[in-house]
Parts: structure tokens; sequence; C-alpha cells
């Protein structure tokens, strides 16, 4: 059988992805099922196995050998973008240069995914002040996913086997989470969520769609979002013929017997899905981007700048990350 190529940018350079990634290139669980080759920067790398006392045995080459494509068979490799000194690094801290860097990760990884070079990617975490005082004014990975492949639609679904919940805002403060509401926002969730589901072997997929405000509005006294946005667009998704649940009041959504009902959630913002998904799957969550030409997933945690650099950052979020880039793009 022919290993998948999975692609894995490096992340932040100051935050725990460089450390995952060199976790990742001794991981069994990933070697057995694929060929990872990581984009990043060997320096980088090299560094911090040392201060870590990790093993770093993979061959590089440079990200212009890459663009060559090179024959070479290899069971991981690193591609070296060369995009930051690894000495003007300082752990843990913001960086306009880590954000810079980072980017360039992403970009990189994107173009070999769109030219077919690799089967899926899976990102380390980026830091979004890092970015932000480079120039780079996305928000995160999905928005910069969705313009770099000029996706019309996208969406963030958390996954792990326990649950799965995809979300109709993503990055936003929640004061302006009612703005941003809107039929074809949900709806969109909620069709990306039933294909990606039955990708995923799930035949007609049972969805629940959440209310946005307490006890679900109850019928316009707390809000009127539930009839006026998400109420039509649940109709609108079960003439279509998809198996929809809700308006599901949140407070008892995520009981226990519900989940053994319920394949996947949309919600209606980020902490409204976050917090339970966290609470059950927070070693080995995956953060799935929908809607892209390409497969993309990721860690469900952030840079932890607290714990960068010093061997202490977990890799299941990481090696559970690729897994999932794996059956998707099987």
């Amino acid at each position: 059988m022919v290993k998948p190529i999975i692609g894995i940018t490096m992340g932040d350079p100051a935050g725990v992805g460089p450390e995952l990634c060199i976790h990742v290139l001794s991981s069994k669980k990933v070697l057995n099922r694929c060929r990872p080759v990581i984009f990043g920067d060997a320096a980088v790398l090299r560094r911090v196995a040392e201060i870590c006392k990790l093993s770093f045995l993979c061959p590089v080459i440079s990200i212009d050998e890459w663009l060559k494509k090179p024959s070479v068979k290899y069971t991981a490799l690193v591609v070296d973008c060369q995009a930051i000194e690894a000495g003007n690094i300082r752990p843990g801290k913001v960086s306009p240069a880590c954000g810079s860097a980072s980017y360039r990760y992403v970009e990189a990884a994107i173009h070999a995914a769109m030219h077919g070079r690799i089967a899926a990617i899976a990102t380390a975490p980026i830091n979004k002040e890092s970015l932000h005082l480079a120039g780079i004014n996305y928000p995160g990975h999905t928005e910069i996913l969705a313009s770099l492949t000029n996706a019309k639609r996208v969406c963030m679904m958390m996954a792990s086997d326990k649950i799965k919940v995809s979300l109709t805002t993503i990055h936003t403060g929640l004061a302006q989470v009612p703005k941003q509401l809107s039929r074809q926002g949900v709806m969109d969730a909620i069709e990306l969520t039933s294909e990606v589901m039955k990708k995923l072997g799930k035949r007609d997929p049972c969805i629940a769609v959440c209310a946005f405000n307490p006890h679900g509005g109850e019928n316009g006294l707390f809000g009127t979002e539930e009839k006026n946005i998400i109420e039509p667009s649940i109709s609108k998704a079960r003439r279509k013929g998809l198996n929809i649940i809700g308006p599901v009041v949140p407070d008892t959504a995520f009981l226990p017997r519900k989940l053994k009902q319920i394949d996947a959630y949309v919600v209606m913002y980020h902490d409204q899905g976050l917090i339970p998904f966290k609470m059950l799957a927070f070693d080995n969550g995956v953060n799935i981007t929908l809607g892209l030409p390409i497969v993309r997933t990721s860690v469900d945690h952030g840079t932890a700048f607290d714990i960068a650099w010093r061997g202490k950052a977990s890799p299941n979020s990481m090696v559970q990350s690729i897994l999932w880039a794996i059956k998707l793009a099987e």
C-alpha cells in the first residue's frame, strides 16, 4: 500500500509547534500510516531538539529543491523554508518575525496541496497577535486557508470520536455574533457538516442545530434569532432531505444520552461549541476546516507559550490531527 504524503506546518516558531513536529517524526502511529513532510525551519527544529533533548534525525531539503519536485523516496522529510533565524527567536514571546514565518509555512503547504504534491495538511498552532504584528490581517488559519484556496464557503469543525461540533461563526467578539448570524451561514454549516459526516461513513447523519438564546429564545421573549434565522434554516435543510433536529437548547444539548443519538452539532458561536468539546476531548480533539478544495486538519489547542521549548508539550492532538487528515484524504 502506498502511504499518503501529509504536509505538516510548523506553526509559530516561538510556540510548541516545533516540538510537536519533532515528536511526529518519530511517532509510529504516524509513520505507519503516512509519509510526513514538515514545512518549517530546519535550524529551529534542531535548536528545539537540542534544548528539549529530543532526537531529530530526518532528511532536510530546501524549499527550492522541493519546488523542483524531487524524486527521492523518503519515510519523512523536512522542507526548509528558511523563514526565520533560529537564534533570533525568544521562546514563548509574541513576535512579528514569528508571525511572518508561520504564514510562510502555511502558504507553502497550501501550494503543495493545491498542486497535488501532498494529500492533506495538518497544521501546528499559530499566534494571531504575532500574525497581525507581521501585517498579515487574518483572524486565523481558517480565513487564511479560505482566501488562499478561493473557497466560497468554509466552516470550522472540532472533531473527536466522542463529539463533533461545527461553528457557524468563528473568531468574533461575542457582541458581534448576532450581527454575523445569517440564514445562509447556518445553512452552510449544516450542509458542510452533513457532507463530511457522509465522507466519514454516516449515510444519514443526525445533526443537532443549537439555539442562540437562553431557552431557545422562548418564542421571541429572549431574542429573535431562532425565529428569524435558525428555524428557517432548519426547515430549508429538512426540505433538502437532511436529518436535522433543533433548535436544541444548548444547556441540555450535550448531555450523555443526547450525545449517543446525535452524530454532529452545529453551534452559533465559538464557546458554545468549544466548551463542551474540550470538556470531552481536550487531549485528542482536532480542528477540521470544511468546504476547502483540500483536506486540512489541526490541533485543537494554541501555541502554549507558557511551556514552549521546555519538552513538556503533548503531541497527542497533533498526532490525532494527522490521523484524521489521512482518514479524510482517503
